[in-house]
């Protein structure tokens, strides 16, 4: 027997796009994302308040395992914390690099020119610290559990992404790991944990990036159209 919804039900209609406007969307949106980039060359250049509030309206509409919503949006902008920020992550890359990383991974970042200095921590005008909420907190204390966290947060996050290169501004996903300092840093309270580090802004001047190359669709997709 079914039990009934503790959500109010309410009517949805999304229009229903003509075939040729939604392969145009589709495409449009496409090449779109396909010149997204992850950047660590910032210019200094503020991001409005609203705006990047706007871009985290956005990942919150993520679907969630029993919608709920397990995420926390951190945002940086005084400089001096952004300092504390750089100061700790740097600390645990050059562990990492030093030793922690095992040589084959070491091998596969080296033609991206990564180490540990991280100055684009503080030069990026924003920071957006991403937090999962492995668990929820009842008023008593409790505590009550969530579901697909890690799923669920990692796709607020692509939206995040998604809305932040819609929105004109680039970013970098960043992880330095371990990411125990945000929390301690950041005041948060014992039922989250970093997931994600992102600097947003606006690209500097000079700013370049790796000549990389995506994959193929054949090599990305499998199509179970025919019988097999």
């Amino acid at each position: 027997m079914d039990h009934p919804s503790p959500f109010r039900t309410i009517a949805y209609a999304p229009p229903r796009l003509d075939p040729v406007e939604a392969l145009q969307r589709a495409t449009a949106f496409r090449w779109l994302m396909e010149g997204r980039r992850s950047v660590r060359h910032f210019s200094p250049d503020p991001v409005a308040p609203q705006l990047i509030d706007q871009l985290i309206r956005t990942a919150s509409t993520a679907p969630s395992g029993a919608h709920k919503q397990p995420w926390t949006f951190c945002v940086v902008t005084d400089p001096a914390l952004k300092q504390l920020i750089r100061e700790a992550a740097e600390e645990e890359e050059r562990a990492n690099y030093g030793g922690r990383m095992p040589p084959e991974w070491l091998e596969d970042l080296a033609p991206l020119g990564t180490d540990a200095n991280k100055e684009f921590l503080e030069i990026a005008p924003c920071l957006i610290v991403v937090f999962k909420q492995v668990h929820d907190r009842r008023p008593d204390g409790t505590k009550r559990k969530n579901y697909y966290v890690e799923e669920s947060v990692g796709i607020a996050c692509g939206f995040l992404l998604a809305a932040i290169r819609n929105a004109g501004l680039v970013a970098l996903t960043h992880t330095p790991s371990p990411m125990n300092f945000l929390a301690r840093l950041l005041d948060r309270p014992e039922n989250e944990r970093a997931f994600l580090l992102v600097p947003v802004g606006h690209p500097a001047a000079e700013c370049e990036v790796p000549d990389l190359h995506r994959k193929e669709l054949s090599q990305v997709l499998i199509r179970y159209d025919q019988p097999r």
